[in-house]
């Protein structure tokens, strides 16, 4: 099972993943992430209930972290494979858990 929800304030752009991030759903959440990008928002794409994530999930959601994409988390998995793969060079993009400046307190103390 894979969802991908779309929700749009102001400021941003956040796309909610759930389920796996994996074979079909990669290239979905791209196109997706693609859009979204188009009127000029910040996107943020926030991995809520996602069990798994393949090779190509994590290819691309380095991609999308180059590009600009603000990714998030929930869960201990989910937080954990955000920061090591956003990690280089882009510790102010990188949100576990909801918790923005836990993150950035926790970043500090290392």
């Amino acid at each position: 099972m894979f969802r991908i929800t779309k929700a749009e304030d102001r400021s941003k752009t956040i796309l909610t993943i759930d389920g796996q991030l994996s074979g079909d759903s990669v290239a979905a959440v791209e196109t997706c992430c693609n859009q979204a990008g188009l009127d000029g928002r910040p996107v943020q794409l926030y991995l809520r209930d996602v069990t798994s994530v393949d090779h190509a999930g994590q290819q691309l959601l380095r991609r999308l972290a180059a590009k600009g994409v603000i990714l998030a988390a929930s869960g201990v998995y989910t937080s954990y494979l955000v920061q090591a793969l956003t990690s280089v060079g882009n510790e102010s993009r990188i949100y576990g858990n909801g918790s923005e400046g836990a993150v950035k307190k926790a970043r500090r103390l290392t």
